[in-house]
Protein backbone atom coordinates (compact mmCIF):
# COMPACT_ATOMS: atom_id res chain seq x y z
CA UNK A 1 0.00 0.00 0.00
CA UNK A 2 1.53 3.01 -0.77
CA UNK A 3 -0.15 6.64 -0.82
CA UNK A 4 -1.19 9.00 2.10
CA UNK A 5 -3.60 6.79 3.21
CA UNK A 6 -1.19 4.12 4.27
CA UNK A 7 -0.90 4.58 8.20
CA UNK A 8 -5.12 4.58 7.92
CA UNK A 9 -5.35 1.47 6.32
CA UNK A 10 -2.79 -0.18 7.90
CA UNK A 11 -4.83 0.53 11.12
CA UNK A 12 -8.10 -0.64 9.70
CA UNK A 13 -6.90 -3.94 8.50
CA UNK A 14 -5.60 -4.43 11.79
CA UNK A 15 -8.42 -2.80 14.18
CA UNK A 16 -10.29 -5.05 11.75
CA UNK A 17 -8.69 -8.39 12.23
CA UNK A 18 -8.43 -7.66 16.04
CA UNK A 19 -12.09 -7.59 16.43
CA UNK A 20 -12.25 -10.99 14.07
CA UNK A 21 -10.31 -12.37 16.72
CA UNK A 22 -12.34 -11.00 19.91
CA UNK A 23 -15.24 -12.41 18.45
CA UNK A 24 -13.76 -15.94 17.63
CA UNK A 25 -12.15 -16.07 21.26
CA UNK A 26 -16.14 -15.13 22.55
CA UNK A 27 -17.55 -18.22 20.46
CA UNK A 28 -14.91 -20.69 21.53
CA UNK A 29 -15.38 -19.86 25.62
CA UNK A 30 -19.26 -20.29 24.86
CA UNK A 31 -18.70 -23.62 23.02
CA UNK A 32 -16.50 -24.64 25.77
CA UNK A 33 -19.87 -24.04 27.91
CA UNK A 34 -22.13 -26.07 26.05
CA UNK A 35 -23.10 -29.93 25.37
CA UNK A 36 -23.14 -31.18 22.12
CA UNK A 37 -26.90 -31.40 21.73
CA UNK A 38 -26.96 -27.55 22.63
CA UNK A 39 -25.08 -26.76 19.59
CA UNK A 40 -27.71 -27.67 17.79
CA UNK A 41 -30.70 -26.52 20.20
CA UNK A 42 -33.25 -23.25 18.87
CA UNK A 43 -34.46 -21.06 21.61
CA UNK A 44 -38.03 -21.08 19.49
CA UNK A 45 -39.24 -21.80 15.88
CA UNK A 46 -38.20 -18.44 14.27
CA UNK A 47 -34.75 -18.55 15.64
CA UNK A 48 -31.57 -20.05 14.78
CA UNK A 49 -29.02 -22.57 16.62
CA UNK A 50 -25.91 -22.02 17.60
CA UNK A 51 -24.88 -24.49 14.95
CA UNK A 52 -26.94 -22.57 12.15
CA UNK A 53 -25.27 -19.28 13.48
CA UNK A 54 -21.53 -20.90 12.86
CA UNK A 55 -22.75 -22.72 9.64
CA UNK A 56 -24.22 -18.97 8.45
CA UNK A 57 -21.07 -16.77 9.65
CA UNK A 58 -18.89 -19.42 7.26
CA UNK A 59 -21.02 -18.82 4.66
CA UNK A 60 -21.10 -14.87 4.88
CA UNK A 61 -17.58 -14.91 5.44
CA UNK A 62 -16.66 -16.46 2.61
CA UNK A 63 -18.91 -15.14 0.19
CA UNK A 64 -17.89 -11.32 1.64
CA UNK A 65 -14.26 -11.84 1.78
CA UNK A 66 -12.75 -14.78 0.23
CA UNK A 67 -15.36 -14.89 -2.81
CA UNK A 68 -15.42 -11.03 -3.04
CA UNK A 69 -11.92 -9.27 -2.18
CA UNK A 70 -10.03 -13.12 -2.45
CA UNK A 71 -11.63 -13.15 -5.92
CA UNK A 72 -12.53 -16.64 -5.31
CA UNK A 73 -15.86 -18.44 -6.90
CA UNK A 74 -19.18 -17.79 -4.87
CA UNK A 75 -20.61 -20.95 -4.11
CA UNK A 76 -22.47 -20.25 -1.01
CA UNK A 77 -25.96 -21.56 -0.47
CA UNK A 78 -27.14 -19.16 2.37
CA UNK A 79 -30.78 -21.10 2.56
CA UNK A 80 -28.98 -24.01 4.02
CA UNK A 81 -27.11 -22.45 6.49
CA UNK A 82 -30.58 -22.08 8.38
CA UNK A 83 -32.28 -25.11 7.31
CA UNK A 84 -30.15 -27.60 8.54
CA UNK A 85 -30.63 -28.79 11.90
CA UNK A 86 -27.54 -31.39 12.76
CA UNK A 87 -24.78 -33.07 11.08
CA UNK A 88 -21.18 -30.71 12.70
CA UNK A 89 -19.84 -31.40 16.42
CA UNK A 90 -19.35 -28.43 18.31
CA UNK A 91 -15.51 -29.10 17.44
CA UNK A 92 -15.98 -29.47 14.02
CA UNK A 93 -18.11 -26.22 13.69
CA UNK A 94 -15.12 -24.66 15.95
CA UNK A 95 -12.56 -25.94 13.43
CA UNK A 96 -14.71 -24.93 10.22
CA UNK A 97 -15.15 -21.20 11.48
CA UNK A 98 -11.68 -20.98 12.46
CA UNK A 99 -10.51 -21.90 8.70
CA UNK A 100 -12.51 -19.06 7.39
CA UNK A 101 -11.47 -16.61 10.28
CA UNK A 102 -8.26 -17.28 9.02
CA UNK A 103 -8.22 -17.25 5.36
CA UNK A 104 -10.24 -14.46 5.66
CA UNK A 105 -7.85 -12.35 7.47
CA UNK A 106 -5.26 -13.54 4.86
CA UNK A 107 -6.85 -11.52 2.12
CA UNK A 108 -7.41 -8.61 4.49
CA UNK A 109 -3.80 -8.47 5.47
CA UNK A 110 -2.60 -9.01 1.94
CA UNK A 111 -5.24 -6.57 0.29
CA UNK A 112 -3.79 -3.78 -2.05
CA UNK A 113 -4.84 -0.14 -1.58
CA UNK A 114 -6.61 -0.51 -4.51
CA UNK A 115 -8.82 -3.84 -3.61
CA UNK A 116 -9.75 -1.81 -0.50
CA UNK A 117 -11.03 1.01 -2.33
CA UNK A 118 -12.80 -0.67 -5.03
CA UNK A 119 -16.25 -1.11 -5.45
CA UNK A 120 -17.73 -4.76 -5.32
CA UNK A 121 -21.78 -5.84 -5.80
CA UNK A 122 -22.33 -9.14 -3.03
CA UNK A 123 -25.74 -9.67 -2.51
CA UNK A 124 -26.69 -7.05 -4.74
CA UNK A 125 -25.11 -4.76 -1.96
CA UNK A 126 -22.75 -2.40 -3.58
CA UNK A 127 -19.87 -1.95 -1.10
CA UNK A 128 -15.86 -0.67 -0.88
CA UNK A 129 -13.19 -3.36 -0.05
CA UNK A 130 -13.64 -1.28 3.28
CA UNK A 131 -17.13 -1.73 3.44
CA UNK A 132 -17.47 -5.30 2.98
CA UNK A 133 -14.69 -5.69 6.01
CA UNK A 134 -16.54 -3.08 7.73
CA UNK A 135 -19.93 -5.20 7.09
CA UNK A 136 -17.87 -8.63 7.80
CA UNK A 137 -16.34 -7.25 11.33
CA UNK A 138 -20.00 -6.09 12.50
CA UNK A 139 -21.50 -9.21 11.26
CA UNK A 140 -19.35 -11.18 13.06
CA UNK A 141 -19.57 -9.58 16.38
CA UNK A 142 -23.36 -9.35 16.41
CA UNK A 143 -23.81 -13.09 15.64
CA UNK A 144 -21.42 -13.81 18.52
CA UNK A 145 -23.46 -11.80 20.75
CA UNK A 146 -26.43 -13.88 19.95
CA UNK A 147 -24.30 -17.05 20.33
CA UNK A 148 -22.99 -15.75 24.06
CA UNK A 149 -26.92 -14.13 25.07
CA UNK A 150 -28.03 -17.78 23.99
CA UNK A 151 -25.53 -19.72 25.95
CA UNK A 152 -26.15 -17.57 29.09
CA UNK A 153 -29.63 -18.61 28.32
CA UNK A 154 -29.05 -22.13 28.58
CA UNK A 155 -26.63 -22.51 31.42
CA UNK A 156 -28.37 -19.63 33.28
CA UNK A 157 -25.04 -17.88 34.43
CA UNK A 158 -22.12 -15.60 33.22
CA UNK A 159 -19.90 -16.69 30.60
CA UNK A 160 -16.85 -15.02 32.24
CA UNK A 161 -16.21 -13.50 29.29
CA UNK A 162 -14.04 -10.76 30.58
CA UNK A 163 -12.36 -12.40 34.18
CA UNK A 164 -9.48 -10.72 35.51
CA UNK A 165 -10.53 -7.62 33.74
CA UNK A 166 -11.18 -4.82 35.41
CA UNK A 167 -13.80 -2.99 33.10
CA UNK A 168 -14.53 0.28 36.05
CA UNK A 169 -10.83 1.99 34.71
CA UNK A 170 -11.71 5.25 33.35
CA UNK A 171 -9.85 6.71 30.64
CA UNK A 172 -7.33 8.97 31.04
Amino acid sequence: MKSGNTGILEAFIESSTHWMDESSLKISKCLEQLDETDVWRRPNKASNSIGNIMVHLCGNITQYILSALGEQEDKRERDLEFSISGGYTKGELKDMLEKVILSAKEVIRTASEATLLKEYTVQRFNLTGIGIIMHVVEHYSYHTGQIAYWTKIMNNQDLGLYDGIDLNIKNE
